[in-house]
């Protein structure tokens, strides 16, 4: 997996926490994830499709979700209830529509993210690599998981 195609994304979230979130933020160092399970129980998936498929996911706890969401709302929100998943859902959305004005190539489609809350399973693409990128704040930690494949 080129790298060009992971960039866009940390930049994205990166861009996030320095501009609507304001929360301390830092990268930690990439690793070749070992199984599919998440980390942690809430994902935004953002699906890609054309000339590279696969998916992005931005998988999050409930408490760092809270945070983040308090954060943007400047507010403090005490309980993930609908309101907390649509806010997720906007953050990753946000992710994806600043990845994709950074993103190479012509012919790619970022689509809409769906938010998954809960134990689930996240359906990447077989034989496809996934590099988990872990995302340090004060209230916890985030991982970036990319998984895209170019398309001949």
């Amino acid at each position: 997996m080129d790298v060009k195609y992971i960039t866009p994304f940390i930049i994205a979230v990166k861009k996030l926490f320095d501009t609507m979130i304001e929360m301390p933020f830092s990268i930690g160092k990439p690793t070749l994830k070992k199984n599919t399970a998440p980390a942690y129980e809430i994902s935004g998936i953002i699906g890609l499709s054309g000339n590279v498929s696969g998916c992005v996911v931005i998988n999050l706890s409930e408490k760092i979700a809270l945070a983040m969401v308090s954060a943007m709302m400047g507010e403090e929100i005490t309980v993930f209830d609908d309101d907390c998943t649509d806010a997720v859902g906007e953050i990753a959305n946000m992710i994806a529509g600043n990845a994709k004005t950074d993103f190479p190539g012509e012919n790619n489609s970022i689509s809409v993210p769906s938010v998954v809350v809960g134990k689930h399973k996240v359906a990447y693409p077989s034989g496809v690599p996934i590099i988990c990128i872990p995302c340090n704040t004060d209230q916890g930690q985030l991982v970036i998981e990319v998984a895209i494949k170019e398309n001949k």
